[in-house]
Protein backbone atom coordinates (compact mmCIF):
# COMPACT_ATOMS: atom_id res chain seq x y z
CA UNK A 1 0.00 0.00 0.00
CA UNK A 2 2.98 2.29 -0.40
CA UNK A 3 2.32 5.62 -2.06
CA UNK A 4 4.67 8.43 -3.05
CA UNK A 5 4.14 11.69 -1.18
CA UNK A 6 6.17 14.73 -2.19
CA UNK A 7 8.03 16.54 0.55
CA UNK A 8 6.69 20.07 0.35
CA UNK A 9 9.55 22.00 1.85
CA UNK A 10 12.19 24.21 0.35
CA UNK A 11 15.61 22.75 1.04
CA UNK A 12 17.67 25.84 1.87
CA UNK A 13 21.15 24.35 2.09
CA UNK A 14 23.21 22.83 -0.68
CA UNK A 15 23.96 19.65 1.24
CA UNK A 16 20.34 18.48 0.96
CA UNK A 17 19.27 16.34 -1.96
CA UNK A 18 15.91 16.57 -3.69
CA UNK A 19 13.82 13.68 -2.41
CA UNK A 20 10.37 12.31 -1.67
CA UNK A 21 8.73 10.83 1.36
CA UNK A 22 7.27 7.39 0.84
CA UNK A 23 3.95 6.88 2.62
CA UNK A 24 3.26 3.59 4.44
CA UNK A 25 6.77 2.23 4.74
CA UNK A 26 6.34 0.03 7.82
CA UNK A 27 3.83 -1.18 10.37
CA UNK A 28 4.05 -0.94 14.15
CA UNK A 29 6.56 -3.13 16.00
CA UNK A 30 8.09 -2.97 19.43
CA UNK A 31 11.32 -4.34 20.85
CA UNK A 32 11.65 -7.34 18.55
CA UNK A 33 14.71 -8.32 16.50
CA UNK A 34 15.35 -5.64 13.90
CA UNK A 35 13.25 -6.33 10.82
CA UNK A 36 13.44 -3.77 8.03
CA UNK A 37 10.12 -4.84 6.54
CA UNK A 38 9.87 -3.21 3.11
CA UNK A 39 12.29 -0.40 3.91
CA UNK A 40 15.13 -0.17 1.39
CA UNK A 41 18.52 -1.35 2.57
CA UNK A 42 21.77 0.30 1.59
CA UNK A 43 25.38 -0.67 1.97
CA UNK A 44 27.91 1.40 3.90
CA UNK A 45 31.06 2.06 1.92
CA UNK A 46 34.03 0.55 3.71
CA UNK A 47 35.96 3.82 3.91
CA UNK A 48 32.94 5.44 5.62
CA UNK A 49 32.40 2.60 8.08
CA UNK A 50 33.43 4.67 11.10
CA UNK A 51 32.11 7.98 9.82
CA UNK A 52 28.44 7.28 9.17
CA UNK A 53 25.72 8.85 11.29
CA UNK A 54 24.16 6.24 13.57
CA UNK A 55 20.84 6.58 15.36
CA UNK A 56 21.74 5.56 18.91
CA UNK A 57 18.82 4.77 21.21
CA UNK A 58 19.64 4.79 24.93
CA UNK A 59 18.52 1.83 27.03
CA UNK A 60 17.83 3.08 30.54
CA UNK A 61 16.24 1.71 33.73
CA UNK A 62 12.62 2.66 34.39
CA UNK A 63 10.60 2.36 37.56
CA UNK A 64 7.76 0.91 35.47
CA UNK A 65 9.81 -1.80 33.79
CA UNK A 66 7.84 -4.41 35.76
CA UNK A 67 4.86 -3.79 33.48
CA UNK A 68 6.27 -6.32 30.98
CA UNK A 69 7.94 -3.79 28.72
CA UNK A 70 10.41 -0.99 29.26
CA UNK A 71 9.73 2.58 28.24
CA UNK A 72 13.01 2.99 26.39
CA UNK A 73 11.60 0.56 23.80
CA UNK A 74 8.68 2.83 22.81
CA UNK A 75 8.41 3.23 19.00
CA UNK A 76 11.34 0.83 18.49
CA UNK A 77 12.51 -0.21 15.94
CA UNK A 78 10.34 1.60 13.40
CA UNK A 79 11.09 5.17 14.49
CA UNK A 80 14.84 4.54 14.41
CA UNK A 81 14.77 2.76 11.05
CA UNK A 82 12.40 5.22 9.37
CA UNK A 83 14.31 8.24 10.60
CA UNK A 84 17.64 6.74 9.48
CA UNK A 85 16.11 6.05 6.07
CA UNK A 86 14.88 9.63 5.73
CA UNK A 87 18.29 11.02 6.62
CA UNK A 88 19.89 8.78 4.00
CA UNK A 89 17.21 9.59 1.44
CA UNK A 90 16.91 13.34 1.86
CA UNK A 91 20.35 14.53 2.90
CA UNK A 92 24.00 14.09 2.03
CA UNK A 93 24.70 12.37 5.35
CA UNK A 94 25.98 8.82 5.18
CA UNK A 95 23.72 6.95 7.59
CA UNK A 96 23.87 3.52 9.19
CA UNK A 97 20.73 1.64 8.06
CA UNK A 98 19.93 -0.06 11.36
CA UNK A 99 21.10 2.16 14.22
CA UNK A 100 22.19 0.94 17.63
CA UNK A 101 20.98 0.43 21.20
CA UNK A 102 23.43 1.34 23.96
CA UNK A 103 23.39 1.82 27.69
CA UNK A 104 24.93 5.00 29.02
CA UNK A 105 27.69 2.98 30.68
CA UNK A 106 28.73 1.23 27.44
CA UNK A 107 32.24 2.26 26.41
CA UNK A 108 31.01 2.42 22.81
CA UNK A 109 28.84 5.42 23.67
CA UNK A 110 31.74 7.80 23.10
CA UNK A 111 32.08 6.59 19.51
CA UNK A 112 28.77 8.23 18.58
CA UNK A 113 28.07 11.99 18.61
CA UNK A 114 24.25 11.82 18.92
CA UNK A 115 21.99 9.82 21.23
CA UNK A 116 18.22 9.61 21.72
CA UNK A 117 16.21 9.09 24.93
CA UNK A 118 12.49 8.47 24.60
CA UNK A 119 9.76 8.50 27.28
CA UNK A 120 11.93 9.60 30.25
CA UNK A 121 8.88 10.26 32.38
CA UNK A 122 9.71 7.17 34.45
CA UNK A 123 13.45 7.06 33.81
CA UNK A 124 15.52 6.25 36.88
CA UNK A 125 19.24 6.58 36.15
CA UNK A 126 21.85 4.91 38.31
CA UNK A 127 24.75 6.93 39.71
CA UNK A 128 27.03 5.29 37.13
CA UNK A 129 24.71 6.32 34.29
CA UNK A 130 24.47 9.87 35.61
CA UNK A 131 28.25 10.15 35.64
CA UNK A 132 28.58 8.59 32.17
CA UNK A 133 25.99 10.93 30.63
CA UNK A 134 27.73 13.95 32.16
CA UNK A 135 31.08 12.87 30.69
CA UNK A 136 29.53 12.13 27.32
CA UNK A 137 27.84 15.52 26.98
CA UNK A 138 30.79 17.54 28.28
CA UNK A 139 33.06 15.72 25.83
CA UNK A 140 31.07 16.87 22.81
CA UNK A 141 28.14 14.44 22.62
CA UNK A 142 24.57 15.56 21.92
CA UNK A 143 21.35 14.24 23.47
CA UNK A 144 17.83 14.47 22.02
CA UNK A 145 15.01 13.80 24.53
CA UNK A 146 11.53 13.12 23.18
CA UNK A 147 7.98 11.93 23.91
CA UNK A 148 7.07 12.68 27.50
CA UNK A 149 3.99 14.54 28.61
CA UNK A 150 2.64 16.53 31.53
CA UNK A 151 4.05 17.83 34.78
CA UNK A 152 4.66 14.52 36.55
CA UNK A 153 6.81 13.19 33.73
CA UNK A 154 8.64 16.51 33.45
CA UNK A 155 9.37 16.48 37.18
CA UNK A 156 10.84 12.99 36.97
CA UNK A 157 13.02 13.85 33.99
CA UNK A 158 14.10 17.11 35.64
CA UNK A 159 15.13 15.25 38.77
CA UNK A 160 17.34 12.95 36.72
CA UNK A 161 18.90 15.63 34.52
CA UNK A 162 19.68 17.78 37.57
CA UNK A 163 21.66 14.86 38.93
CA UNK A 164 23.64 14.98 35.68
CA UNK A 165 24.08 18.78 35.79
CA UNK A 166 23.23 20.24 39.21
CA UNK A 167 24.62 23.60 38.11
CA UNK A 168 22.88 23.83 34.72
CA UNK A 169 19.26 24.62 33.98
CA UNK A 170 17.25 23.53 30.92
CA UNK A 171 16.28 26.77 29.19
CA UNK A 172 13.44 27.41 26.75
CA UNK A 173 14.63 27.99 23.19
CA UNK A 174 13.19 30.94 21.27
CA UNK A 175 11.57 29.97 18.00
CA UNK A 176 14.14 32.04 16.10
CA UNK A 177 16.92 29.79 17.39
CA UNK A 178 18.92 28.33 14.45
CA UNK A 179 17.89 24.78 15.36
CA UNK A 180 14.43 25.55 13.98
CA UNK A 181 15.74 26.76 10.61
CA UNK A 182 19.18 25.28 9.94
CA UNK A 183 17.76 22.91 7.29
CA UNK A 184 13.98 23.21 7.19
CA UNK A 185 12.54 26.64 8.06
CA UNK A 186 9.89 25.75 10.63
CA UNK A 187 7.87 28.94 10.69
CA UNK A 188 5.46 27.81 13.36
CA UNK A 189 4.74 28.45 17.00
CA UNK A 190 5.84 25.86 19.55
CA UNK A 191 2.31 24.54 19.90
CA UNK A 192 1.90 24.25 16.13
CA UNK A 193 4.89 21.89 16.18
CA UNK A 194 3.16 19.52 18.62
CA UNK A 195 3.13 15.92 17.38
CA UNK A 196 0.64 13.62 19.12
CA UNK A 197 0.50 9.84 18.98
CA UNK A 198 -1.28 8.56 15.89
CA UNK A 199 -4.78 8.03 17.33
CA UNK A 200 -4.95 11.50 18.87
CA UNK A 201 -3.37 12.89 15.70
CA UNK A 202 -6.05 11.34 13.51
CA UNK A 203 -8.91 12.77 15.57
CA UNK A 204 -7.25 16.19 15.73
CA UNK A 205 -8.59 16.89 12.24
CA UNK A 206 -12.07 16.90 13.78
CA UNK A 207 -11.55 18.52 17.18
CA UNK A 208 -8.24 20.39 16.83
CA UNK A 209 -6.77 18.75 19.94
CA UNK A 210 -3.13 17.65 19.60
CA UNK A 211 -2.18 17.32 23.27
CA UNK A 212 -2.37 13.95 25.01
CA UNK A 213 -3.36 15.08 28.49
CA UNK A 214 -4.82 18.18 30.07
CA UNK A 215 -1.55 19.39 31.61
CA UNK A 216 0.38 18.95 28.35
CA UNK A 217 -1.14 21.58 26.08
CA UNK A 218 1.97 23.73 25.95
CA UNK A 219 4.95 22.42 23.97
CA UNK A 220 8.42 23.13 25.34
CA UNK A 221 11.71 22.91 23.50
CA UNK A 222 14.52 23.32 26.00
CA UNK A 223 18.28 23.24 25.66
CA UNK A 224 21.14 22.52 28.04
CA UNK A 225 24.39 24.34 27.27
CA UNK A 226 28.04 23.96 28.21
CA UNK A 227 30.28 26.76 29.48
CA UNK A 228 31.04 27.88 25.92
CA UNK A 229 27.39 28.12 24.95
CA UNK A 230 27.33 24.88 22.94
CA UNK A 231 24.00 23.10 23.12
CA UNK A 232 24.49 19.63 24.62
CA UNK A 233 20.86 18.51 24.80
CA UNK A 234 17.57 19.29 23.04
CA UNK A 235 14.54 18.40 25.15
CA UNK A 236 11.18 18.04 23.38
CA UNK A 237 8.43 18.02 26.03
CA UNK A 238 4.71 17.55 25.38
CA UNK A 239 5.29 16.25 21.87
CA UNK A 240 6.06 12.89 20.27
CA UNK A 241 8.33 13.16 17.25
CA UNK A 242 9.15 9.47 17.55
CA UNK A 243 5.55 8.50 16.76
CA UNK A 244 5.69 10.80 13.74
CA UNK A 245 8.65 8.77 12.51
CA UNK A 246 7.35 5.36 13.54
CA UNK A 247 3.72 5.64 12.41
CA UNK A 248 4.19 7.54 9.15
CA UNK A 249 2.80 4.70 7.05
CA UNK A 250 -0.43 4.02 8.90
CA UNK A 251 -2.69 6.97 8.12
CA UNK A 252 -2.48 9.49 5.31
CA UNK A 253 -3.74 12.45 7.34
CA UNK A 254 -1.27 11.73 10.15
CA UNK A 255 1.55 11.39 7.65
CA UNK A 256 0.84 14.66 5.88
CA UNK A 257 0.02 16.73 8.97
CA UNK A 258 2.53 15.44 11.51
CA UNK A 259 5.24 13.22 9.99
CA UNK A 260 5.91 15.28 6.86
CA UNK A 261 5.38 18.79 8.22
CA UNK A 262 6.76 18.49 11.74
CA UNK A 263 8.43 15.33 13.06
CA UNK A 264 10.86 14.69 10.21
CA UNK A 265 11.85 18.30 9.56
CA UNK A 266 12.47 18.99 13.25
CA UNK A 267 14.40 15.76 13.73
CA UNK A 268 16.60 16.45 10.71
CA UNK A 269 17.20 20.00 11.94
CA UNK A 270 18.27 18.71 15.35
CA UNK A 271 20.72 16.21 13.84
CA UNK A 272 22.27 18.76 11.48
CA UNK A 273 22.53 21.35 14.22
CA UNK A 274 24.15 18.84 16.56
CA UNK A 275 26.64 17.73 13.91
CA UNK A 276 27.66 21.25 12.82
CA UNK A 277 27.75 23.35 16.01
Amino acid sequence: MSRIRSLRFLLPVACLLIGTLVFAQRGRRRAAPVDRGDLPHWEIESHFAKDVFTFVRVKYPSDRSGWGWEKWTVDYPDSDLNFSYRLQQLTSLKVHPEGKILELTDKELFDYPWIYIVEPGDMDLTDEEVSALRRYLLNGGFLMVDDFWGEREWDNFYRNIKRVFPDREPTDLPMDHPIFSCVFPLKMTRNQLQVPAINRGYYSQFDGVTWERSDAREVHFRGIFDDKGRMMAMICHNTDNGDGWEREGENEYYFREFSEKKAYPLGINIVFYAMTH
